[in-house]
């Protein structure tokens, strides 16, 4: 009798499970035809056209490289080919606006969406935004299916979640998982709390919309991260509330505008938190201010920790960018900071943040080397025409570097310029200001490394 009730309850079990397990199929079928598959084309020169291979005699010993290596291409050899490219996007009114990525559409020369009913129609680009890696297109049709937007805010961890797109060019392939994280950000990628799941997402996914059980769009699928170009189970999605705020600056003006205050910020981490007297790590460390700009005119220096801006916190340097992006240029805004242990309030007029410039560096003179011997440093002051150059009252020049320095992330060639906000006037004043720090202590130095700024936390160890 034991035995029958053991067995019962062995297959009762596996059956409660399935129970409880999602069913996907109504949100497929209410949903999937308003997802769409993208495909473009972008014309291209042919690097080979019109050009003649080496005269190397077949006894070379490069005839053979250049025979495997450089095909001729031959008199008639087209001058340009066309490259394609597929992607993946969802209709969000029943007019003909597609929403994807940025990448997928990226200097293409011709876009055709094709619907799940096989039409295929010619879109054009109504704006993109890099940042945000959002495009909205517009394709010729009505009475079409569509989304709906749901509330990326009210995802939770563990949430099922459901990818529709074309990975691989196969249209309309679903996949399932669970949020893995919320708030994720990524190298190079400022502006987007990305919603991290295990959903299988896969070169041709991208641009796909992401949806919770409740059949509304909460994310678009953007990137994955793989060491092998396939899924590895590390999916990011773009907050569907985010790409909406993008997509109506690009309806009005087929552009974005974005805030700026011109200050370059690094996280605060525990040990520069203890060292700058915060009871815990948060805010953005300003490492250096645009000279001229916003921060400047509102009084920020150099050292100051972000703790509000606008009346929103910023629990880690990643808000910053965001909160500060989505505030109107010309808006007068308070900002908290953090400063010589007390917080206090300013007033910064926010100004537009201009498109991406490349990054101009000097190379400084190799400094002199010597015999480290400053908490594992070999340091020299600054001569007046290197002050001239970095524009700086004092600050010393790192050497070799070894021992408590080096692990501490100091390098050589770098030039100490403050030690607790304390500015650095010589090597002396520097030995003077690190022999006042209890021993076990952490300090935060400003370091000048080629054209930026940065703190280090560095732990005096009393050598």
């Amino acid at each position: 009798m034991l035995k029958r009730y053991v067995l019962a309850l062995l297959l009762l079990v596996p059956l409660q499970v399935f129970a409880q397990l999602p069913d996907f199929t109504d949100l497929v079928e209410k949903y999937g035809s308003a997802v769409v598959n993208i495909s473009t084309t972008q014309n291209a020169r042919n690097p080979l056209a019109g050009r003649a291979p080496p005269n190397i005699p077949e006894d070379d010993p490069f005839y053979e490289f250049f025979r495997r290596f450089m095909p001729n291409p031959g008199p008639n050899a087209p001058r340009e080919f066309q490259s394609q490219s597929l992607g993946s996007g969802f209709i969000i009114t029943a007019d003909g606006f597609v929403l994807t990525n940025a990448h997928v559409v990226e200097a293409a020369d011709e876009i055709t969406v094709k619907l799940t009913d096989k039409r295929e129609l010619r879109a054009k680009v109504i704006g993109a935004d890099k940042r945000t890696d959002i495009a909205l297109l517009k394709i010729d049709a009505t009475g079409l299916p569509t989304v709906r937007f749901g509330d990326p805010n009210r995802l939770r961890v563990g949430e099922w979640v459901v990818a529709i797109g074309s990975p691989f060019g196969f249209e309309n392939s679903v996949t399932a998982g669970i949020v893995s994280a919320k708030g994720r950000s990524l190298p190079q990628e400022n502006f987007v709390p990305f919603i991290q799941t295990d959903v299988a997402v896969n070169p041709g996914n991208s641009g796909g919309p992401l949806f919770n059980l409740r059949g509304e769009v909460v994310g678009i699928n953007s990137a994955i991260y793989s060491r092998t170009g396939g899924f590895m189970g590390l999916s990011f999605a773009i907050p569907i509330d985010v790409a909406n705020e993008v997509v109506q600056q690009l309806k009005s003006t087929g552009r974005v505008i974005r805030g700026r205050i011109g200050v370059v910020i690094q996280p605060v981490t525990r040990e520069l938190a203890d060292g700058f007297g915060l009871q815990k790590p948060q805010g953005a460390l300003v490492n250096s201010v645009e000279k001229g700009g916003p921060a400047e005119k509102a009084g920020v220096e150099p050292g100051d920790v972000i703790l509000k801006f606008d009346g929103k916190a910023v629990s880690s340097s990643e808000d910053l960018p965001r909160v500060v992006g989505a505030t109107k240029p010309g808006s007068r805004v308070a900002m908290q900071i953090w400063r010589n242990k007390t917080a206090r309030d300013v007033q910064v007029t926010v100004a537009e943040l201009q498109d991406d410039r490349a990054a101009q560096q000097k190379r400084g003179a190799k400094p002199p080397a010597a015999t480290p011997g400053v908490f594992g440093m070999s340091l020299t002051d600054l001569t007046e025409a290197q002050r001239k150059e970095l524009k700086v009252e004092g600050g010393v020049l790192v050497g070799e570097v070894q021992g408590v320095a080096a692990r501490a992330g100091i390098r050589r060639g770098d030039v100490i310029l403050a030690v607790n906000n304390q500015d650095v006037k010589s090597v002396e004043h520097f030995r003077e200001l690190m022999g006042q720090v209890e021993k076990g202590r952490i300090v935060a130095l400003l370091v000048r490394r080629g054209a930026n700024s940065l703190y280090i936390p560095f732990r005096v160890d009393g050598s």
